[in-house]
């Protein structure tokens, strides 16, 4: 049975790009002009050779153009089959000039030329005598050529303010330059979105469903005297879902919905940006209740005064201002919200945050790991899925991931599993993808040496034994040494807790699991490698954090140098000389300190550390259960966050278990 498709929307027809066409024809006009110009030249003579010419018989017409003083002179038939002219006449021009006249000459008057004809019909045989005709002329070609090239410049002036404006359409042509972009979606080009379609934000769904129901029953909210939101900023790291939040609001609440972008408002012209956000706010009145949706607000809304020279137009301060303008100036009950969305609400001007503007400022964070879960299922439905896909794993083993990341996770899984040939998407193309995605391409040409993969080996080997035994530290959750993107060689993927206060002991913990590598790397080869780049990057930001921004060093004290408005490439720092050399030194030792705890916690669990680089050697990929095989569980009687998330019972699983034995 043949599921009904809904009518989708009406797409306007391009239309016919016109400026191209004429500019193309005008110049094609010119060209062929220009030919027939030359070809239909003559070729100049003097006044002698024209008598030789006369005198032999040759010349078969004669005209005088006596408002140009000048003499065109048509040969016969039978001398142009005469090689001294029918070369002369062929190298003329583009075309080749048989065609009358042939040849012409100046003269000085009208008078002159007749004395000197007269003359030469005396000298000639009576039956070479052919007269001349007086004939005034206009030139068409030349007044054609002219009008036609200033046209040109015309057209194409016309044609490339038509570009820099937007290709035509609203907004596109000159008079029209201060129409706004923004996209409607109504009734007739309604959106299909809804909550159910978003998964992992919880949170940001309860903040924002009273949008909802202001849209649907204004008067539950008003008529106890309270003021409708007027807008919501939606704020967190990309691809956690902003945009698809607002069209699930646009979606719920059955409205019109307008969706723009910050850089829509910019123009190279003045006054535009301003112009444009005045007439957007104009069709949200007459369209209300609406959503007006602006994307990336961050493009017009950074702070004032910021960047600029001193005493420039700012053409984005104007459409700043503009906006902040228009948010005040309607009225409370008009019905239209402005949800917008940034991932940099630092830069954002304190005047649009204020209530009364943005009153609401929702957090669209990165999901845990039961909002992954949630996400997963939903980018699972459409998928063709084998029995051994379960969510809960593929959410365990993806911490950190946006929703925008676990959706290229499915896809990039449902691509392997066709290039495989495959009838169904298996749990193995969800761990290739997930590879894919984190660690980039696996580079099957990339010839690595037994030494090279011996030292990554190890090196990962270091981190999970070192992840392992420490309490506070992130327990491995897959390690790999296939190499992939453009330089890694190997890589080991961890589950972090869902917490947001790390205490000292944590921090230093997390310090060890990281020099791992580098510590192994040293104990088994009694050499170093470059492959701890990144590792020692993170480990001096951390150490630096500890020291001066969290306030954990005793040296230093309870002193935070942090300082979220400065580069990190300015040069004035807030402490002194002394005090940086001291940050310096204690950096330092916290750094040395770990390394030394690290390596001998690795010198103690020797064995382990090379069962695993074994492990890792044969296998090349290893995960939680494999470290669990290889050297017993943690000794600590916690479970790892990993662990703690997938022996959850899975109801859905649940639930057909039941009713697989009630059915036995």
């Amino acid at each position: 049975m043949k599921k009904k498709q809904g009518k989708s929307p009406k797409v306007p027809n391009e239309s016919p790009n016109y400026q191209l066409w004429v500019v193309g024809g005008l110049l094609i006009s010119v060209f062929i002009f220009t030919i027939f110009n030359n070809s239909g030249s003559t070729v100049d003579i003097d006044l002698n050779r024209f008598r030789s010419m006369y005198a032999s018989g040759d010349v078969e017409k004669v005209v005088f153009i006596s408002n140009k003083n000048k003499v065109e002179v048509s040969l016969r038939e039978s001398a142009l089959q005469d090689s001294k002219y029918k070369n002369e006449l062929q190298s003329n021009g583009f075309l080749s000039t048989i065609t009358p006249p042939h040849y012409s000459f100046k003269v000085i008057s009208s008078e002159t030329f007749e004395k000197d004809f007269e003359k030469l019909e005396q000298e000639v045989a009576e039956e070479n005598r052919i007269g001349y005709r007086v004939e005034e002329r206009t030139d068409f070609t030349g007044i054609i050529l002219q009008w036609g090239f200033f046209i040109l410049i015309i057209v194409l002036f016309w044609f490339l303010l038509r570009r820099m404006t937007g290709q035509g359409g609203p907004g596109g042509q000159i008079f029209n330059i201060g129409k706004s972009k923004a996209a409607l979606f109504d009734q007739e080009n309604k959106v299909k979105i809804t909550f159910n379609n978003v998964a992992g934000l919880e949170e940001a769904k309860e903040e924002i469903i009273e949008i909802v129901e202001f849209l649907k029953n204004p008067s539950k909210f008003t008529k106890l005297g309270g003021k409708i939101p007027k807008g919501a900023l939606l704020v967190g790291p990309p691809g956690t879902g902003k945009t698809l939040l607002a069209k699930a609001v646009a979606g719920e609440a059955g409205v019109p919905f307008f969706s723009l972008s910050g850089s829509d408002f910019v123009e190279m012209f003045v006054g535009v940006g301003a112009a444009r956000v005045r007439d957007l706010f104009k069709q949200a009145k007459e369209k209300a209740p609406c959503i007006v949706f602006i994307d990336e607000i961050d493009a017009i809304g950074r702070s004032r005064g910021k960047g600029g020279m001193p005493g420039s137009n700012d053409e984005r301060e104007n459409t700043l201002n503009s906006l902040l303008v228009e948010m005040d100036g309607f009225a409370t009950d008009s019905g239209v919200i402005i949800l917008a969305a940034t991932n940099r609400p630092e830069v954002l001007d304190q005047a649009l945050l204020r209530p009364g503007r943005f009153d609401r400022q929702i957090s669209v964070d990165k999901p845990d790991i039961n909002g992954r879960e949630a996400i997963f299922k939903v980018h699972l439905k459409p998928l063709r899925l084998d029995k051994d896909v379960d969510a809960k794993k593929i959410a365990a083993q993806t911490p950190g991931f946006a929703g925008a990341e676990i959706a290229n996770v499915c896809n990039e899984a449902a691509l392997i599993a066709a290039r495989r040939n495959k009838e169904r998407v298996e749990m193995q193309d969800f761990q290739d993808a997930i590879d894919r995605v984190i660690g980039g391409l696996e580079k099957k040409n990339k010839l690595i040496s037994p030494e090279e993969k011996e030292i990554v080996a190890y090196h990962e080997a270091g981190h999970a034994v070192v992840g392992w035994f420490l309490e506070h530290a992130d327990p491995l959750v897959k390690v790999s040494i296939v190499p992939r993107g453009v330089a890694a060689l190997g890589y080991a993927q961890y589950l972090p807790k869902e917490q947001f206060l790390h205490q000292t002991d944590q921090l230093i913990d997390s310090m060890c699991m990281t020099l791992g590598g580098r510590a192994a790397e040293e104990i088994v080869f009694k050499k170093i490698s470059t492959g701890a780049l990144s590792d020692l990057e993170r480990i001096t930001k951390m150490a630096y954090s500890i020291v001066s921004i969290y306030g954990m060093n005793d040296k230093i004290g309870h002193i935070s140098f942090y300082d979220p408005n400065k580069s990190d490439y300015s040069f004035n720092k807030p402490y002194s000389e002394e005090t940086s050399r001291i940050i310096d030194e204690e950096v330092k030792k916290l750094v040395q300190s770990a390394y030394e705890r690290t390596r001998d916690l690795l010198i103690e669990k020797r064995d382990a550390l090379e069962i695993i680089a074994k492990e890792l050697l044969e296998k090349e990929i290893l995960f939680q259960s494999d470290l669990e095989r290889l050297i017993g569980k943690r000794p600590f009687d916690k479970k790892t966050t990993y662990q703690a998330f997938t022996d959850k019972k899975n109801p859905d699983q649940e639930e057909e278990k039941s009713e697989e034995a009630k059915s036995e």
